[in-house]
């Protein structure tokens, strides 16, 4: 629960992703992540596969290629030492998922993975949201919103609405909770610091969808 990685590790097609011999790679590749301190995918290609054996992660993935007679690579990772504890979850072999989590009960962490795999959140609060992602998503709604030809003080008040339902949407904190849709993530939280008389805090997520823009 302390230190966690994550990778992806790509190939061609869904036999391929079940055969042992390509899940005790990405197995071994992510173990390697985990105990070194390389920064980029050409650094950790560099090293050895299994920790004391000569055969690199590259020569260990030609020869899989070889014998599997399928391409597959490496394409990106990423290492976090958790402030709180680390939960993860796995949807299938296409979503992967890190939260670090701060106080709350048994299994929290994990119910906040599930949640964050199925809902796709941007970041954790709305003072996270990158400024250019808020800058274009307000010009669109503003441009949309002066479609109507309403008067300006319906028009501020039309982008405010769809402002917060894009808070809602893309921000963990203000989504509606998967396991309890009446509830936001953030009401969650609040309940169980009431209970606890604990800090209940996110601390950071991390979400690899097979084959998306990184």
């Amino acid at each position: 629960g302390a230190n966690a990685a994550l990778v992806e590790v790509n190939c061609e097609t869904d036999f391929v992703a079940k055969d042992d011999n390509f899940r005790s790679f990405a197995d071994a590749v992510a173990e390697r992540v985990l105990n070194s301190d390389v920064a980029d995918v050409d650094a950790l290609m560099a090293l050895p596969l299994h920790e004391g054996e000569d055969t690199t992660i590259e020569e260990a993935r030609q020869a899989l290629v070889s014998k599997i007679g399928e391409n597959m690579g490496v394409r990106r990772f990423v290492r976090a030492k958790a402030e709180g504890a680390m939960a993860h979850y796995s949807h299938g072999v296409r979503i992967g998922v890190l939260v670090d989590v701060t106080g709350g009960e048994a299994g929290l962490g994990r119910d906040l993975a599930m949640h964050i795999a199925a809902s796709s959140p941007v970041c954790i609060s709305e003072n996270d949201v990158p400024p250019e992602l808020l800058a274009k998503e307000r010009e669109i709604t503003e441009a949309q919103a002066r479609e109507s030809g309403k008067p300006d003080n319906i028009i501020e008040k039309m982008i405010e609405g769809r402002m917060r339902n894009f808070y809602a949407e893309n921000v963990l904190a203000e989504q509606p909770y998967v396991k309890d849709p009446d509830k936001t993530v953030k009401d969650l939280l609040m309940e169980l610091v009431a209970q606890t008389g604990e800090n209940v805090t996110i601390r950071r997520f991390v979400r690899f969808v097979l084959g998306e823009e990184s």
